[in-house]
């Protein structure tokens, strides 16, 4: 059968670069430590883990498919209306509902220039088209974002933190992009690793999400609540945001397991802190670790740094990535980003960063 004769997808799917997840194995090596991915070294509350145990008994049964458990598990944790929150599986989950929701053929979401690939992946396979906004030195800018905004603009993305730079913008400039954009136009909050910062300047969103009609924020179970294996992720936003969400929503899109080990995880608030404080230590001491054998670091307030390597001849950031595999450690090159010379590793165990940095510094000095 000729190519004309089979079925055709839409010409954006066509456009899309698959996500390449994070390795999990150091090419012939066996990993030692998996820094690639952005996973929490202190693994899952074990409250989490025995109510996933005890939802294996029921395997039987669906889910329930309004996720009344977890949505009513988070709204005590922020004191929210339970009825204004939609779980997904994984936040990525979420933003394809929106891009679903929002965007059609010819409209546009525009993002910063090294936002989470998720959101063209999902703004292309809705048929929509992403526009990049150039950072200022990997920061995202208000003012980029809101000069790319068009008639066409129904969706801006700001992951906040972003990943995989690391960076923060302070409450007051979301709160400034939120209001300077037309009020058709729906601003999506990533607050992915909003645990783990540490700053006075920072707000989740949680505000503006709950106050304006075109805001709506996303997190996640994935990072400091040690998760990533169930898929779980949360949406606060405006009542008619979360009807469109809905109506696009599959009625058991998250399993029992998921459901009830996602209550308990959000309430054992001090796993939680003592994952902030792990990381809060070693993120530091890795950044410092590196800026001094010459390498330049971005500022990070996530639970990851971005390294970046000089292009010099058996010194750059592919030569590293394979000096690190050999040694059993597993970081993320950033090519699908446009940062080829760059590597993003997560914070690990005590061993796993100190293993990186020693690598690091023999590759360096070598």
């Amino acid at each position: 059968m000729s190519a004309s004769n089979r079925p055709q997808p839409r010409p954006s799917v066509l456009k899309i670069a698959p996500y390449v997840p994070g390795k999990a194995k150091a090419g012939a090596v066996p990993a030692v430590h998996k820094l690639s991915s952005n996973e929490t070294p202190l693994g899952a509350s074990r409250k989490a883990v025995e109510a996933f145990k005890a939802a294996a008994e029921k395997l039987e049964l669906y889910p329930d498919g309004a996720h009344t458990q977890l949505r009513e598990a988070i709204a005590r944790r922020y004191g929210l209306d339970p009825a204004r929150i939609v779980c997904g599986a994984g936040s990525d989950e979420l933003i394809s509902f929106l891009c679903n929701a929002y965007l059609g053929a010819g409209d546009e979401a525009v993002q910063s220039q090294y936002g989470f690939l998720m959101y063209a992946i999902s703004t292309l396979a809705a048929g929509g088209r992403m526009v990049s906004a150039p950072e200022r030195d990997f920061l995202a800018d208000v003012d980029a974002l809101l000069a790319a905004v068009t008639p066409k603009t129904k969706l801006v993305f700001l992951a906040n933190p972003n990943n995989p730079t690391g960076t923060y913008l302070p409450f007051a400039e979301v709160k400034r992009l939120a209001e300077s954009l037309p009020p058709h136009v729906l601003l999506v909050i990533d607050a992915a690793y909003a645990e783990y910062v540490r700053r006075n300047d920072y707000s989740a969103g949680l505000e503006l999400a709950a106050t304006m009609d075109n805001v709506v924020m996303l997190r996640t179970f994935s990072k400091i609540h040690g998760l990533a294996a169930l898929r779980i992720g949360w949406m606060y936003g405006p009542a008619a945001v979360v009807d469109a969400v809905n109506r696009v929503r599959g009625p058991f899109n998250l399993g029992a397991a998921a459901i009830a080990a996602g209550a308990a995880a959000i309430d054992d608030t001090a796993h939680v802190e003592t994952a902030i404080a792990h990381n809060e230590m070693w993120l530091g001491w890795l950044e410092a670790e590196l800026t001094s054998l010459g390498l330049t670091v971005t500022p990070s307030v996530g639970n990851f740094l971005l390294v970046h390597f000089p292009d010099v001849d058996g010194k750059r950031a592919a030569d590293a990535d394979a000096f690190l595999q050999d040694r059993g450690i597993v970081v993320r090159r950033m090519d699908g980003y446009g940062l080829k010379g760059a590597l993003r590793i997560t914070i690990g165990t005590e061993a796993a960063n100190r293993a990186v940095a020693e690598a690091l510094a023999a590759f360096v000095k070598g």
